[in-house]
Protein backbone atom coordinates (compact mmCIF):
# COMPACT_ATOMS: atom_id res chain seq x y z
CA UNK A 1 0.00 0.00 0.00
CA UNK A 2 1.37 3.63 -1.24
CA UNK A 3 2.44 5.86 2.11
CA UNK A 4 2.57 9.68 1.66
CA UNK A 5 5.67 11.46 2.01
CA UNK A 6 4.93 12.48 5.66
CA UNK A 7 4.24 9.25 7.05
CA UNK A 8 7.58 8.36 5.44
CA UNK A 9 9.38 10.45 6.58
CA UNK A 10 7.82 9.44 10.32
CA UNK A 11 9.06 6.41 9.71
CA UNK A 12 12.43 6.96 8.73
CA UNK A 13 12.82 8.81 12.07
CA UNK A 14 11.47 6.34 14.10
CA UNK A 15 13.00 3.45 12.50
CA UNK A 16 16.27 5.01 11.19
CA UNK A 17 17.86 3.71 7.90
CA UNK A 18 21.20 2.17 8.01
CA UNK A 19 23.74 3.37 5.46
CA UNK A 20 25.17 0.83 2.93
CA UNK A 21 26.50 -0.64 0.18
CA UNK A 22 29.05 0.40 -2.79
CA UNK A 23 27.94 2.82 -5.26
CA UNK A 24 31.22 5.10 -3.60
CA UNK A 25 29.52 4.39 -0.11
CA UNK A 26 31.32 4.27 2.89
CA UNK A 27 29.68 3.90 5.98
CA UNK A 28 28.02 7.60 7.62
CA UNK A 29 28.81 8.75 4.03
CA UNK A 30 26.30 9.08 0.98
CA UNK A 31 26.90 7.10 -2.14
CA UNK A 32 29.13 8.80 -5.47
CA UNK A 33 29.09 8.13 -8.95
CA UNK A 34 31.30 9.95 -11.34
CA UNK A 35 29.49 12.11 -13.62
CA UNK A 36 29.74 10.49 -17.13
CA UNK A 37 32.58 11.91 -19.01
CA UNK A 38 33.15 14.60 -16.97
CA UNK A 39 35.15 12.47 -14.50
CA UNK A 40 33.72 14.38 -11.58
CA UNK A 41 32.49 12.78 -8.33
CA UNK A 42 29.20 13.58 -6.79
CA UNK A 43 26.59 12.14 -4.64
CA UNK A 44 23.97 10.16 -6.04
CA UNK A 45 21.54 13.18 -4.11
CA UNK A 46 21.80 16.40 -5.30
CA UNK A 47 20.42 19.39 -3.92
CA UNK A 48 17.46 21.43 -5.78
CA UNK A 49 17.74 24.91 -5.09
CA UNK A 50 14.15 25.75 -7.53
CA UNK A 51 10.70 26.19 -6.32
CA UNK A 52 10.78 24.16 -3.58
CA UNK A 53 13.62 25.95 -2.64
CA UNK A 54 12.25 29.29 -2.74
CA UNK A 55 9.27 27.93 -0.84
CA UNK A 56 11.76 29.02 2.59
CA UNK A 57 10.25 32.15 2.33
CA UNK A 58 12.74 33.59 4.73
CA UNK A 59 15.76 33.44 3.80
CA UNK A 60 17.57 32.75 6.78
CA UNK A 61 15.57 29.01 6.59
CA UNK A 62 16.75 28.39 3.57
CA UNK A 63 19.84 28.86 4.00
CA UNK A 64 19.68 26.28 7.33
CA UNK A 65 18.35 24.28 4.52
CA UNK A 66 21.12 24.27 2.37
CA UNK A 67 23.68 24.18 5.28
CA UNK A 68 22.26 21.25 6.60
CA UNK A 69 22.36 19.39 3.21
CA UNK A 70 26.28 20.23 2.85
CA UNK A 71 26.47 19.32 6.62
CA UNK A 72 25.15 15.87 5.93
CA UNK A 73 27.29 15.51 2.95
CA UNK A 74 25.36 16.19 -0.32
CA UNK A 75 28.12 17.35 -2.75
CA UNK A 76 25.74 18.41 -5.88
CA UNK A 77 24.22 21.93 -6.10
CA UNK A 78 21.81 22.75 -8.44
CA UNK A 79 20.22 26.38 -9.35
CA UNK A 80 19.56 28.43 -11.92
CA UNK A 81 18.70 32.19 -12.70
CA UNK A 82 15.38 31.30 -13.50
CA UNK A 83 14.49 30.63 -10.62
CA UNK A 84 13.00 33.55 -8.88
CA UNK A 85 14.74 35.74 -11.25
CA UNK A 86 18.69 35.20 -9.57
CA UNK A 87 17.18 34.84 -5.72
CA UNK A 88 18.05 30.82 -5.61
CA UNK A 89 21.20 31.80 -7.08
CA UNK A 90 21.79 35.14 -4.69
CA UNK A 91 21.08 32.51 -1.33
CA UNK A 92 23.32 29.68 -2.80
CA UNK A 93 26.11 32.31 -3.34
CA UNK A 94 25.64 33.03 0.50
CA UNK A 95 26.86 29.41 1.43
CA UNK A 96 28.89 28.89 -1.44
CA UNK A 97 31.10 32.18 -0.37
CA UNK A 98 32.50 30.44 2.35
CA UNK A 99 31.78 26.65 1.47
CA UNK A 100 32.70 26.35 -2.55
CA UNK A 101 35.26 23.71 -2.06
CA UNK A 102 34.20 20.20 -2.64
CA UNK A 103 31.09 21.06 -3.91
CA UNK A 104 29.60 20.78 -7.32
CA UNK A 105 27.59 23.43 -8.04
CA UNK A 106 25.51 23.97 -11.59
CA UNK A 107 23.15 26.32 -12.72
CA UNK A 108 21.32 27.29 -15.82
CA UNK A 109 20.81 29.60 -18.53
CA UNK A 110 17.00 30.36 -19.97
CA UNK A 111 18.25 33.31 -22.08
CA UNK A 112 18.30 32.35 -25.86
CA UNK A 113 20.19 34.81 -27.69
CA UNK A 114 23.68 34.45 -27.10
CA UNK A 115 24.37 38.00 -25.70
CA UNK A 116 21.82 37.98 -23.53
CA UNK A 117 23.02 34.74 -22.06
CA UNK A 118 26.58 35.98 -21.43
CA UNK A 119 25.01 38.60 -19.47
CA UNK A 120 23.10 36.27 -17.14
CA UNK A 121 26.02 34.00 -16.63
CA UNK A 122 28.37 36.51 -16.00
CA UNK A 123 25.64 37.88 -13.37
CA UNK A 124 25.02 34.25 -12.00
CA UNK A 125 28.40 34.45 -11.17
CA UNK A 126 28.17 37.56 -9.16
CA UNK A 127 24.84 36.30 -7.24
CA UNK A 128 26.99 32.94 -6.89
CA UNK A 129 30.29 34.71 -5.39
CA UNK A 130 32.67 32.75 -7.50
CA UNK A 131 34.71 32.73 -10.27
CA UNK A 132 33.45 29.70 -11.84
CA UNK A 133 30.30 26.62 -12.36
CA UNK A 134 31.13 23.42 -12.40
CA UNK A 135 28.22 22.88 -14.56
CA UNK A 136 25.88 25.19 -16.85
CA UNK A 137 22.84 23.91 -18.56
CA UNK A 138 21.06 25.59 -21.28
CA UNK A 139 17.51 25.46 -19.33
CA UNK A 140 14.58 24.26 -19.99
CA UNK A 141 14.52 23.22 -23.79
CA UNK A 142 11.13 22.65 -25.00
CA UNK A 143 10.34 22.41 -28.69
CA UNK A 144 11.59 22.15 -32.20
CA UNK A 145 11.30 25.52 -32.58
CA UNK A 146 13.41 26.47 -29.46
CA UNK A 147 15.82 24.06 -30.18
CA UNK A 148 16.29 25.93 -33.41
CA UNK A 149 16.54 29.03 -31.32
CA UNK A 150 19.09 27.36 -29.03
CA UNK A 151 21.43 26.57 -32.13
CA UNK A 152 21.10 29.63 -34.15
CA UNK A 153 24.61 31.51 -35.08
CA UNK A 154 23.71 33.82 -32.12
CA UNK A 155 22.02 31.41 -29.86
CA UNK A 156 22.88 30.77 -26.41
CA UNK A 157 24.41 27.67 -27.28
CA UNK A 158 27.11 29.85 -28.39
CA UNK A 159 27.75 31.25 -25.79
CA UNK A 160 27.44 28.40 -23.17
CA UNK A 161 30.55 26.85 -25.39
CA UNK A 162 32.26 30.03 -24.75
CA UNK A 163 30.99 30.57 -21.46
CA UNK A 164 33.64 26.92 -21.19
CA UNK A 165 36.37 28.26 -23.33
CA UNK A 166 36.71 31.11 -20.69
CA UNK A 167 36.48 29.29 -17.85
CA UNK A 168 33.83 30.66 -16.44
CA UNK A 169 31.96 26.67 -16.40
CA UNK A 170 34.36 23.87 -16.44
CA UNK A 171 31.33 21.80 -18.04
CA UNK A 172 27.99 22.68 -20.45
CA UNK A 173 25.20 20.65 -20.36
CA UNK A 174 20.85 21.56 -21.40
CA UNK A 175 17.89 20.21 -19.36
CA UNK A 176 14.52 18.92 -20.56
CA UNK A 177 10.95 17.87 -19.02
CA UNK A 178 8.76 19.04 -22.05
CA UNK A 179 10.07 16.45 -25.05
CA UNK A 180 12.05 13.72 -25.22
CA UNK A 181 12.44 13.66 -28.50
CA UNK A 182 13.69 17.24 -29.24
CA UNK A 183 16.10 16.50 -26.72
CA UNK A 184 17.49 13.06 -27.71
CA UNK A 185 18.31 15.38 -31.15
CA UNK A 186 19.85 18.13 -28.72
CA UNK A 187 22.22 15.62 -27.13
CA UNK A 188 22.66 13.52 -30.67
CA UNK A 189 24.04 17.05 -32.55
CA UNK A 190 25.81 18.84 -29.95
CA UNK A 191 28.98 17.50 -27.90
CA UNK A 192 27.32 18.56 -24.01
CA UNK A 193 28.99 17.22 -21.20
CA UNK A 194 26.03 16.51 -19.13
CA UNK A 195 21.90 16.53 -19.47
CA UNK A 196 19.12 16.83 -16.78
CA UNK A 197 16.03 15.27 -17.33
CA UNK A 198 12.56 13.83 -15.87
CA UNK A 199 12.60 10.47 -15.27
CA UNK A 200 10.29 9.22 -12.64
CA UNK A 201 8.45 6.14 -12.24
CA UNK A 202 5.39 7.26 -13.86
CA UNK A 203 8.00 7.57 -16.95
CA UNK A 204 5.76 11.23 -17.09
CA UNK A 205 7.17 13.83 -19.18
CA UNK A 206 6.39 13.24 -23.14
CA UNK A 207 4.01 15.47 -24.49
CA UNK A 208 4.46 14.00 -27.81
CA UNK A 209 3.84 10.73 -27.15
CA UNK A 210 0.16 11.73 -26.37
CA UNK A 211 -2.49 11.42 -29.03
CA UNK A 212 -5.49 12.94 -29.90
CA UNK A 213 -7.66 9.56 -28.63
CA UNK A 214 -5.37 10.04 -25.76
CA UNK A 215 -3.60 6.77 -26.75
CA UNK A 216 -0.37 6.71 -24.51
CA UNK A 217 2.60 6.26 -26.49
CA UNK A 218 6.05 5.02 -25.10
CA UNK A 219 7.78 8.17 -26.09
CA UNK A 220 9.77 8.74 -22.43
CA UNK A 221 12.84 10.88 -21.65
CA UNK A 222 13.46 7.19 -20.27
CA UNK A 223 12.99 5.31 -23.56
CA UNK A 224 14.02 8.31 -25.52
CA UNK A 225 16.57 10.53 -24.41
CA UNK A 226 18.29 8.32 -21.73
CA UNK A 227 20.18 5.56 -24.34
CA UNK A 228 21.13 8.77 -26.29
CA UNK A 229 23.04 10.34 -23.15
CA UNK A 230 24.52 7.19 -22.05
CA UNK A 231 25.61 6.05 -25.35
CA UNK A 232 27.57 9.06 -25.56
CA UNK A 233 28.82 8.38 -21.89
CA UNK A 234 27.16 12.16 -20.46
CA UNK A 235 26.69 12.72 -17.13
CA UNK A 236 22.57 12.38 -16.55
CA UNK A 237 21.22 14.00 -13.41
CA UNK A 238 17.55 13.00 -13.05
CA UNK A 239 14.80 15.33 -11.88
CA UNK A 240 11.01 15.40 -11.52
CA UNK A 241 11.66 12.47 -9.28
CA UNK A 242 7.60 12.94 -7.57
CA UNK A 243 6.70 15.02 -10.57
CA UNK A 244 6.23 17.98 -9.07
CA UNK A 245 4.36 16.80 -6.49
CA UNK A 246 1.92 14.61 -8.85
CA UNK A 247 3.08 11.09 -6.98
CA UNK A 248 3.48 12.26 -3.72
CA UNK A 249 1.12 9.61 -2.08
CA UNK A 250 0.85 6.85 -5.09
CA UNK A 251 3.68 5.57 -3.61
CA UNK A 252 6.30 4.89 -1.37
CA UNK A 253 8.70 8.65 -0.99
CA UNK A 254 11.48 6.12 -0.37
CA UNK A 255 10.58 3.66 -4.03
CA UNK A 256 10.08 6.81 -6.04
CA UNK A 257 13.52 7.86 -5.16
CA UNK A 258 14.66 4.54 -5.42
CA UNK A 259 13.78 4.51 -9.04
CA UNK A 260 14.85 7.33 -10.46
CA UNK A 261 18.12 6.25 -8.87
CA UNK A 262 18.65 2.98 -10.50
CA UNK A 263 18.07 4.43 -13.64
CA UNK A 264 21.66 4.90 -15.38
CA UNK A 265 22.27 8.37 -14.11
CA UNK A 266 24.46 9.96 -11.90
CA UNK A 267 22.62 11.36 -9.56
CA UNK A 268 19.10 12.32 -8.46
CA UNK A 269 18.31 16.18 -8.06
CA UNK A 270 15.36 16.71 -4.95
CA UNK A 271 13.91 19.93 -4.03
CA UNK A 272 13.53 19.60 0.16
CA UNK A 273 11.34 22.77 1.15
CA UNK A 274 11.25 20.93 4.74
CA UNK A 275 14.41 19.80 6.84
CA UNK A 276 12.83 16.83 7.34
CA UNK A 277 13.02 16.13 3.93
CA UNK A 278 16.17 16.66 3.44
CA UNK A 279 16.95 14.34 6.24
CA UNK A 280 14.74 11.83 5.02
CA UNK A 281 16.10 12.03 1.30
CA UNK A 282 19.53 11.48 2.86
CA UNK A 283 18.40 7.83 4.64
CA UNK A 284 16.98 6.96 1.55
CA UNK A 285 19.97 7.84 -0.69
CA UNK A 286 22.56 5.80 2.22
CA UNK A 287 20.80 2.93 2.24
CA UNK A 288 20.20 2.97 -1.41
CA UNK A 289 19.81 -0.81 -2.98
CA UNK A 290 19.43 -1.18 -6.64
CA UNK A 291 15.90 -1.77 -8.24
CA UNK A 292 15.35 -5.38 -9.92
CA UNK A 293 14.18 -4.38 -13.37
CA UNK A 294 11.05 -6.47 -12.42
CA UNK A 295 10.44 -4.48 -9.27
CA UNK A 296 11.09 -0.87 -11.27
CA UNK A 297 8.25 -2.09 -14.33
CA UNK A 298 6.00 -2.81 -11.68
CA UNK A 299 6.41 -0.13 -9.57
CA UNK A 300 5.93 2.05 -13.26
CA UNK A 301 3.21 -0.13 -14.44
CA UNK A 302 1.31 0.56 -10.83
CA UNK A 303 1.46 4.52 -11.11
CA UNK A 304 1.39 5.38 -14.87
CA UNK A 305 -1.87 4.22 -15.96
CA UNK A 306 -3.25 6.14 -13.57
CA UNK A 307 -0.73 9.46 -13.82
CA UNK A 308 0.54 9.74 -16.74
CA UNK A 309 -1.88 11.36 -18.84
CA UNK A 310 -2.44 14.26 -16.43
CA UNK A 311 1.44 14.44 -15.56
CA UNK A 312 2.46 14.58 -19.36
CA UNK A 313 -0.23 17.44 -20.01
CA UNK A 314 0.70 19.45 -16.90
CA UNK A 315 5.12 19.33 -18.06
CA UNK A 316 4.39 20.39 -21.81
CA UNK A 317 3.09 23.65 -20.20
CA UNK A 318 5.07 23.88 -16.73
CA UNK A 319 7.43 26.45 -16.25
CA UNK A 320 10.55 25.43 -14.59
CA UNK A 321 10.53 27.98 -11.99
Amino acid sequence: MAISRRRFIEATALGGVVASTGYGSTAGKLPTRVLGRTGATVTILAFGSGSRFLMYKEEDKALEALTRALDLGITYVDTAYGYGDGLSEERVGKIMKTRRKGIFLATKVNARNAEKAMRIIEGSLKRLQTDHVDLLHIHSLTDDADLAAVEAKDGVLAAVQKAKDQKMARFIGVTSHTDPRVLAAALDRHEFDCTQMALNAARAGMAKGVSGLDEVHDYSFEATALPVANRKKMGVIAMKIFAQEGLSGRAPADKLIRYSMSLPVTAAVIGMPKLEYIDANIAVAKSFEPMSPTEMKGLSDHIAGEHKLALDRYFYNHIDC
